[in-house]
Formats: C-alpha cells, structure tokens, sequence
C-alpha cells in the first residue's frame, strides 16, 4: 500500500532517486538530504503508515531490524561516539513527510547536539502516579 503523493512512497517505487544505501523486501534506508550530521540516514517500512502507531505488527520486526544494521554499519564505518535515534511522530514533533520513518544520527563529543529529552521542556503539572494509572495497559 502506498501513496501516490507521499515523497517516500516515490523513493520506495523509484520514481525519486534516493541516496540508498541498504534495502530489502519490508525496508529501505537512504541518507537524509538535508542531514544534521555526517552520515545521517533515514529508515523507511515499504509500507505506507504515518507513524509507528499504524504500523502493521509483522512489519515492525523488520522495520527495527534494519534499523540495527544501519547503527552497525555507521558505528563500524563512521566510528561515531553515539547515535542519536529517533521518530517525530505527527505534525507537533516536527514530522514534515506524514510517512514513518527512523532517524539515526551519528554523534560526536562536542557537536553542538542534544540528548532526545532536550527536544522538549514540559514538565508535567500532574504526580507521576496519576499519570501511570492514566497510562498503564492491563
């Protein structure tokens, strides 16, 4: 299932060139051409799903696993100090193409970057034991 006016979906069926650099049946990766930082690389689901929430259980496995090769790949090569990896899941967190995709961006000690929970800074006004019982699944 894809979208004919999603950019990732083009990428997917080749329509727009990409800067790949792993791809299997369920998963493609591709530097990100607007990168933060050296190395930068997004990975997709073939599969059309705006965020993680919609995404089919059987693909998400796969989803993750190439997640892990591409951190093993840039860790082996790039030799980084960390990698930062992360979603932005809908509008309000920053997602700009309404199709999921992981973010891994190769870290080094003092490259101006901060850690995922600096992205934002509200903290809750409610006890974290209200909020657990709101959240918790049985």
């Amino acid at each position: 299932m894809s979208e004919p006016d999603c950019v990732f979906c083009r990428i997917v069926a080749k329509e727009i060139p990409s800067l790949s650099i792993y791809e299997d049946d369920k998963t493609l990766a591709f530097l990100d051409i607007m990168p933060r930082a050296t190395g930068h690389v997004m990975v997709i689901p073939k599969v059309h799903v705006p965020v993680l929430a919609d995404l089919p259980e059987e693909e998400i496995g796969p989803l993750f696993t190439t997640v892990k090769k591409v951190a093993l790949r840039i860790r082996e090569v790039l030799g980084p100090d960390g990698i930062t990896i992360g979603m932005n899941q809908g509008e309000a967190s920053g997602q700009v193409v309404p199709h999921l995709h992981v973010h891994l961006l190769p870290r080094w000690k003092g490259d101006g970057g901060g850690s995922v929970q600096s992205v934002v800074g509200s903290p809750p006004k409610e006890e974290l034991s209200v909020i657990k019982e709101k959240l918790k699944i049985n």
